[in-house]
């Protein structure tokens, strides 16, 4: 069974996940372990205060990140699974050289999220998909690329709350 998501619920998702700032966040934590308090400036040189700020903040808002008092910031199961999905995504990218045969690792992440968006919805994103023959040059690819949208569509029905625009309202 596919679930597919609304064309908002898709664009909200893929604006957190494709955010530079979060997948820094996220595969920092993957790599080396949890940020110690007051080491995350130091940790992510690169990122603006503000940036970290968003990129924390929206990570805890969404059940990515959590604080384990005397360890810092650590990825909750979620995070941890969302940085497995983040690797597999620039593996795929990697592999076949998308966007480029040289990119950034979280651009990579950013075009493949982008390249998925429109198989996610239920409905047709605006204008032309950006899955064509021209952008995906071999059956193995396309393959590749359908396992991957299956994970990320599994990774995003087991965490619903990355689709929301803002927290959901209370239900009196």
């Amino acid at each position: 069974m596919t679930i597919l998501f609304t064309p908002d619920e898709v664009r909200n998702a893929v604006e957190l996940l494709a955010s530079r700032s979060l997948i820094r966040l996220v595969t920092e934590i993957d790599d080396n372990g949890a940020i110690p308090p007051r080491r995350l400036a130091g940790t992510l040189p690169d990122l603006s205060s503000h940036q970290l700020r968003r990129a924390t903040e929206g990570a805890r808002a969404h059940g990515l990140v959590w604080v384990v008092p005397g360890a810092g910031l650590e990825l909750t199961k979620s995070g941890s699974e969302l940085a497995d999905l983040y690797d597999a995504a620039a593996r795929w990218a990697r592999r076949h050289a998308y966007p480029a045969p040289v990119c950034e690792f979280s651009s990579r992440i950013r075009h493949v999220l982008d390249l998925l968006a429109p198989s996610l919805a239920t409905e047709p994103a605006d204008g032309p998909s950006r899955t064509s023959a021209a952008t995906l040059p071999s059956a193995e690819a396309e393959a590749d690329l359908a396992r991957l949208r299956a994970r990320l569509i599994q990774w995003l029905t087991g965490n619903p709350q990355v689709t929301w625009e803002s927290e959901p309202e209370p239900v009196v």
